[in-house]
């Protein structure tokens, strides 16, 4: 899943960043407004963490252009990220179109677990341990296992992984899951894709099981759905 940091404290933003990618999320990082606008309108994210008050272009307004911006092929979540914590700044925010509200200081457990749960709206998934068939992914734990086997995955893997769970029976394409599970910095016109998903069938057939990811000749890959 992909993630965008937005905030005008530096140490902040690098901070929340680097915990993010530790627990396998895509993270890409813009320390002010106009910078965040130019990455969501070129960039599909998965959920915005964003600072209300920046110079210039400040969260409010820029979680309203985001709602309100018709080219976008998929809105985000936005958890907002503030020291305002009066009633009046959290229904405000929300009603601009924010979906959760945290406030400064935090505990990166408590962000992380915000992410999670607004990440699995509208997913089949309810609660931090997703199960597809014989697969289980705890999210929290940062574990997975097939028929009670532990796998043994990198953090891109992991990544990916979950969001094959996430989408079951659904065809994701290579551009796709480069959008959402790859940042910025990578290479759209490389093998990066196919070769960790082919990794990652290994893996999850390590143990003897018959094989799970389908190739869809021309369309990309699918996870069935059990």
């Amino acid at each position: 899943m992909r993630v965008l940091v937005v905030d005008d404290e530096v140490d902040l933003a690098e901070a929340v960043a680097r915990g993010l990618r530790r627990e396998g999320y895509a993270v890409d990082v813009a320390f002010d407004g106009a910078e965040a606008l130019d990455k969501v309108t070129v960039n599909a994210y998965d959920l915005v963490c964003l600072d209300i008050t920046m110079p210039g272009l400040d969260g409010r307004e820029l979680c309203r252009r985001i709602r309100q911006d018709p080219t976008l092929s998929s809105q985000p979540r936005i958890l907002m990220l503030t020291a305002r914590d009066s009633l009046e700044d959290r229904v405000a925010g929300l009603d601009l179109g924010a979906d959760d509200y945290l406030v400064k200081p935090f505990a990166f457990p408590e962000l992380s677990a915000r992410v999670r749960t607004l990440l699995r709206r509208d997913t089949p998934a309810t609660s931090a341990v997703i199960r597809v068939g014989d697969l289980e992914l705890d999210e929290a734990k940062h574990l997975a296992s097939r028929s009670g086997r532990m796998l043994d995955l990198t953090a891109k893997e992991f990544s990916l992984l979950r969001y094959f769970m996430l989408h079951p029976g659904e065809v994701l394409s290579q551009e796709t899951l480069l959008e959402h599970v790859w940042d910025e910095h990578a290479d759209p016109f490389t093998n990066t894709v196919r070769v960790t998903v082919g990794t990652l069938r290994k893996k999850l057939s390590a143990g003897g099981e018959p094989p799970l990811i389908e190739t869809v000749i021309g369309r990309g890959y699918r996870l069935p759905e059990p």
